[in-house]
């Protein structure tokens, strides 16, 4: 796997700790090969749906998990087909998979439902209050002013 050297850019950066880990994923490229395709639409102001055509599944083969900031689908095969069935043509393909998703840190998993072969997958951006842009004061000759809270007597 080739590494990136990313110290000319953490240089003037703050807080950019998952960077390498990001810049490593998308090296990898798309390891799935493009099964299932999917979607991603914005479906208002701070909310986003990923729509996977999953035909073929079950509910009961799909998984969906949430593990820090990464949502992980997957489906499963669970042949019931008897061996009386002959197909001439299958292009309908229901192999297993895992397909990927990196969140930011404020976008959160709301909920999921499969409806006629579709797998929606509903996310909304919540920022945390202490993440909103907020004014800082500049202090004059008395120092800084506290912008929260009380300013300790020195």
């Amino acid at each position: 796997m080739r590494t990136f050297d990313l110290t000319p850019l953490l240089r003037s950066s703050i807080g950019f700790e998952n960077l390498s880990r990001l810049a490593e994923y998308a090296a990898r490229g798309d390891e799935g090969g493009g099964y299932p395709p999917y979607n991603i639409e914005k479906t208002g102001e701070s909310a986003y749906r990923i729509q996977m055509a999953v035909a073929g599944f079950a509910e009961s083969e799909l998984d969906i998990t949430v593990q820090e900031n990464t949502l992980t689908v997957t489906g499963k095969t669970v042949e019931t087909e008897t061996g009386d069935r002959q197909f001439l043509h299958r292009g309908i393909a229901k192999r297993a998979f895992e397909r990927r998703f990196q969140l930011a840190d404020v976008i959160k998993v709301t909920g999921a439902n499969y409806e006629h072969g579709l797998l929606n997958i509903d996310l909304v951006r919540e920022i945390p209050e202490e993440k909103k842009p907020r004014k800082v004061a500049i202090g004059g000759q008395n120092g800084p002013q506290v912008i929260e809270g009380k300013r300790e007597a020195a």
